[in-house]
Parts: structure tokens; C-alpha cells; sequence
């Protein structure tokens, strides 16, 4: 008998493996009639079966989706990042690359070509619109058609080989600050920094070295200083040419944190050590404060992902795959490579923590993320080992950093939380005054739905609820784009 399951994702994450269009979606509630623009999101969906049964999810081919709102109305629509690596695999109507960012596993016909799928994360700035993976060039998207443009390079100013999935915007200025690890090629200790400004010219390029090669995977940004975190998946020759997964994990690893400035060349980068087995994969936020940098984000203690090896051959531990909101401080008066740090809630999250980004680099006060309240039921469809190794978050959170208060909106006894976008109410709203979007799996009636709340009332329930007729594609970022940024994403223009 054929093992149908044999090199495929099962259940809610099976591959999707086709593009869509819905327009006029249907609507529980009422959605905000000022709530204008598009929530972008980018995920990962195989359109054909992997090579190797060990390969990671993270080398699923890119995916891009969009809700647009304009006077109450919802269209949706979701096509593939066409890569240069998935027209080949089309071309050949099978998978030619191996396992995750490792060259020596791909079939010989496609040796040297690129292999980023940009399935991470969107970005926009200077007006245009970026899937982005961190093994490569970001993908310029057409904002209307979702259509792909190709490989973006900043008119060849940006000479890293690689580009985060993570860059950051200063909201004072609007200077994309990113960066490129492993800049000059596999397995490299380059780390290549880059400012561009609001047209999108490359203003300045800093370049480091970095304590180990590892998951550069975010940074931070304040007002003068960039960080960069430092944490313990591993690679090396050996295991990329025995055919294993670019990553493993090795607990006796220190994490590190480098602070550079953000006005000088890299050269002035300080490089914090702090404890080993602990990860900081996202950030939250970033600020100065009397000699002091504060930064915010859910900190894991031990190896965060089931489908990156540990690097000693043990069993991953779920039981330390928990993240908490944790502040660090960094005392940049003092001759100690250190930092202090303070765990902020007692409530493991999911560390896809978002906040109001106007205020990014300024203390702040609002973080907003899913978790997993096990005071609510659960449907006896998915039953008591819904929560298996962490994965149902069926609540979002609003944490208040201040007070330590959490406002809570429970999405269903069905569902399992995407990550959240913040959206302001108006440009000069208050913090936090906005509304909160986010994606729930409907893991019983296989389903997306996406919820509208009141981001400053997140317990008087949700406002409105968007109802999908299948389960969209997977997603790992999401972004919120404005009429003003891109005007012919307003739906009476499509």
C-alpha cells in the first residue's frame, strides 16, 4: 500500500497547494468602517512533497496573502512567492532542493542557483512591498496583485548575500535599518549592517563579526544604538555535508547581545554574554533611558523549535521551550559584559509579540501576543492533548508592561492563535488605542477566520470575525499597509 503520508505535512498544516481569490468575504459582526488598508502575511506552503523526511517546515515555498479593508468590506487574496528556486522545482514538476539552507542536498541540476523560498515575513518601505527570508535577497511583491517582481538588491548598494526577516523602521525618521548574516557566503561570521533612508538609498554599511555563527534571526533598534541577538543554534561543515539541516542546537552556548551605534562605522560594537541554553528569537522593543538600554522581548530557556536537532543527539525538551516577557538591561556606563534581566509575567506566550510600532525605540507600554489560557475548553475534537508541545494558543494578550495587567480575548474552543498586527486608530491616537487583527485556525471545521478587536478592550470580545471557506495558507509574519504607503490597495480600486 502507498504511505500517503510519507514526506508530507498532516491535518491543519498540510500543504495548501493552491492560489485564491475571495471577494466580498463573509463577515460576522461589523468591521470598523476606519479601519482602511491591507494586513499583509507570509508563511510557508510546499507545492510539492520534500526530498528527505528530516527536512524543517522552514523550507516551505513562500506564500503571501492579503486582507484589504475599505467602508466595512473584506477581499482576500494569496499566491506563491515565485522564487527562482520554485520555477525550477515547477519546471521539473518536483522538489530539486534538500534539506533547510543546506547546498549539498540538492539535486546536481540546480547547484549555485538560489535557494531562499522568502516565506518569513513582509516588509514595506519606500514604497514598495518585501517577502523576506534570511538566507537571501528580499522578493519585491506587487501590493495590488500580490504578484512577484523579483530579487531586490537597493540599486546594488546592498552587498550582503543575505537579508533579514527582520529589518526595523524608526518611526522618527523612517530609516529602514537591516542586516545580512553569513553575508559573504555559507557558514560565514560576516554580519553586514545597513541604514537606507525613506527613498530607499543605502546610506551606510557597518560590518562585524560575530561570536559564533548562529540564528541571527532579529534585532532591536533605540534612538543611537542598534542590538543584535546572539543565541545557540549551531552549524558547521561537518553536518551540512553528512546531509543534516542547517541547525542544531547546542545548550552550553552563551547567548550574546551586541550593541552598535547606530552612527558609527560597527567597529565601536560591545558584545553583552549572558547565560547559556537561552533565546531570544524576536524582539519586542528597544529604548535608552540615563546610560541604560532596555530591551523587551519573550526570552526561551532552552531550544525553541522541535524540527532544529539538538546538537548533543537528546530528546528536544518541550518543557523548556517556553517563552516569558523578559526585560534586559544593558549598562553601557559599566566595565561588566553582562546584563541584568527581569522576568515581566508569569505567562508563557507565543514570542510573536507585536506592539504599537509608532512608539518603537521610545518606552513603550503595550505588547500584544497569543497564548495558551488552560482555564478555557478545549473541543473534545482536539481534546486534552490539543495543547501537545505548546502549540494551541487560543487567547491574544494585551500585557501592559507598567502595570503588569493582562486583558485577554479567548478566540474559541476550536481555534489556535496566528500572530497578531497592531493597527492605530489614527495617526495621533494614543498608544495601544487601535484595533488588533489576527488569523485563528479553525482546527475542527478546517477553517481561517480572522478576528477584529479593540486592542485597548480585548475582553469585551471581538468586533467582528472575517470567515474564510478553507484553511489559508500558513503564516509566520504579517504587516499592516496604509492607503497613504500604497493608495491602490483601497478595494474600490481593484
Amino acid at each position: 500500500m502507498v504511505d500517503l503520508s510519507k514526506g508530507r505535512r498532516q491535518g491543519f498544516v498540510a500543504p495548501q497547494r493552491f492560489e485564491a481569490d475571495v471577494f466580498d468575504c463573509e463577515v460576522v459582526g461589523e468591521i470598523p468602517h476606519d479601519l482602511k488598508g491591507m494586513l499583509v502575511r507570509v508563511g510557508g506552503d510546499p507545492l510539492y512533497p520534500r526530498r528527505f523526511d528530516h527536512d524543517s517546515s522552514a523550507n516551505s515555498d513562500g506564500y503571501i496573502s492579503s486582507f484589504s479593508f475599505n467602508s466595512g468590506v473584506v477581499h482576500y487574496r494569496g499566491r506563491y512567492v515565485r522564487t527562482d528556486r520554485m520555477m525550477a522545482n515547477r519546471k521539473a514538476k518536483r522538489e530539486l532542493f534538500g534539506v533547510y539552507r543546506n547546498p549539498f542536498t540538492d539535486d546536481p541540476s540546480v547547484a549555485g542557483m538560489d535557494r531562499s523560498v522568502a516565506n518569513t515575513a513582509p516588509v514595506a518601505h519606500h514604497g514598495r512591498l518585501f517577502a523576506l527570508k534570511e538566507d537571501g535577497l528580499p522578493y519585491e511583491i506587487d501590493p495590488l496583485t500580490l504578484g512577484t517582481l523579483g530579487r531586490y538588491d537597493f540599486g546594488g548598494a546592498y552587498k550582503s548575500e543575505t537579508f533579514t526577516a527582520h529589518p526595523k523602521i524608526d518611526p522618527t525618521n523612517g530609516e529602514l535599518i537591516c542586516y545580512g548574516s553569513q553575508a559573504t557566503g555559507l557558514l560565514s561570521d560576516d554580519l553586514f549592517i545597513y541604514i537606507v533612508d525613506t527613498s530607499g538609498e543605502v546610506k551606510k554599511e557597518m560590518r562585524i563579526k560575530v561570536p559564533y555563527v548562529s540564528m541571527v534571526h532579529d534585532i532591536a533598534i533605540t534612538e543611537n544604538y542598534i542590538l543584535i541577538p546572539i543565541w545557540g543554534y549551531v552549524t558547521s561543515m561537518e553536518r551540512l555535508q553528512s546531509g543534516a539541516v542547517h541547525w542544531a542546537w547546542d545548550d552550553t552556548l552563551p547567548a550574546y547581545v551586541g550593541v552598535v551605534s547606530r552612527h558609527g562605522d560597527g567597529s565601536d560594537v560591545r558584545w553583552f554574554k549572558g547565560s547559556a541554553g537561552q533565546a531570544t528569537v524576536h524582539t519586542v522593543n528597544a529604548w535608552e533611558e540615563g546610560g541604560q538600554i532596555h530591551l523587551d522581548a519573550a526570552i526561551f530557556t532552552g531550544a525553541p523549535f522541535p524540527d532544529f536537532p539538538m546538537i548533543d543527539g537528546s530528546a528536544w525538551d518541550v518543557t523548556r521551550a517556553k517563552a516569558f516577557f523578559t526585560r534586559q538591561t544593558f549598562d553601557l556606563q559599566s566595565a561588566e559584559d553582562g546584563w541584568s534581566e527581569k522576568v515581566m509575567f508569569d505567562i508563557p506566550v507565543a514570542d510573536l509579540a507585536r506592539m504599537d510600532n509608532r512608539f518603537r525605540t521610545k518606552r513603550y507600554r503595550y505588547a500584544f501576543t497569543q497564548f495558551f489560557d488552560g482555564t478555557k475548553a478545549l473541543d473534545a475534537k482536539i481534546g486534552t492533548g490539543g495543547n501537545a508541545k505548546g502549540t494551541v494558543r487560543n487567547s491574544y494578550g494585551r500585557f501592559d508592561m507598567e502595570t503588569g495587567e493582562v486583558q485577554a480575548l479567548f478566540a474559541g474552543e476550536r481555534h489556535s492563535l496566528q500572530e497578531c498586527q497592531f493597527v492605530p486608530r489614527s495617526a495621533n491616537a494614543p498608544e495601544g488605542d487601535g484595533y488588533l487583527l489576527g488569523v485563528a485556525n479553525n482546527l475542527v471545521d478546517m477553517r481561517s477566520e480572522l478576528i477584529i478587536a479593540d486592542a485597548a478592550n480585548l475582553s469585551a470580545g471581538e468586533l467582528a470575525r472575517v470567515i474564510l471557506p478553507f484553511r489559508a495558507s500558513a503564516q509566520i509574519h504579517c504587516e499592516w499597509l496604509t492607503p497613504e504607503e500604497f493608495p491602490k490597495i483601497f478595494l474600490d480600486e481593484r
